[in-house]
């Protein structure tokens, strides 16, 4: 079933929509659940949790992008709820990924000083753009979806530390381009 027709029994009310949803995007929600998560049964909780969300939602939103509305919600459900199990702790899957982007980004305070908080967004897609698709799909999957750097490795064809040179490469490239715009971390 497309997307149009899966929101369009969002807007009907009718519970198969949820059912559809979960045929369709099942995998791909679990998938990003269990690279920020590792863990089956926390991931399957986000998941539906999401599930429950999305009918929440729709209506009255109306996704142009079903898959990207569903992926969203799910990532954010599963870093509220990593954060919330490892508030004291540090660990690694997430945490690295987030602890490798730390001296890129700019730091809380300069981000708070922007007046529009959507201005780092629009210079991370602006970046994104700019640079190879092949380099961009890494860069997402590892900071987005949270894959591992030997998984990113392994679907390229390169040893560890060359991928772990290549997001390296990348995380400078976005701090030279951010400190372009006048971000500083």
């Amino acid at each position: 079933m497309d997307d149009t027709a899966i929101i369009e029994l969002f807007f009907a009310r009718d519970e198969s929509a949820v059912g559809e949803l979960q045929t369709k995007y099942g995998a791909y929600c679990a998938k990003i659940a269990m690279n920020l998560l590792r863990d089956k049964g926390d991931a399957q909780e986000c998941v539906n949790d999401a599930y429950l969300t999305v009918w929440d939602s729709i209506p009255p939103q109306r996704p142009a992008s079903l898959r990207g509305y569903l992926g969203r919600i799910v990532r954010n459900i599963s870093v509220s709820r990593y954060r919330k199990m490892h508030a004291q702790k540090r660990f690694d899957g997430l945490e690295i990924a987030l602890a490798e982007l730390e001296d890129v980004l700019p730091s809380a305070e300069s981000v708070e000083r922007t007046v529009d908080s959507r201005l780092l967004r629009e210079y991370l897609n602006e970046w994104l753009m700019s640079i190879p698709e092949e380099d961009r799909m890494l860069f997402v999957r590892r900071y987005w979806y949270g894959d591992r750097t030997y998984e990113l490795a392994k679907k390229c064809g390169v040893s560890d530390s060359a991928m772990s040179r290549r997001l390296t490469r990348l995380r400078e490239e976005l701090r030279e381009f951010l400190a372009g715009k006048g971000e500083t971390v």
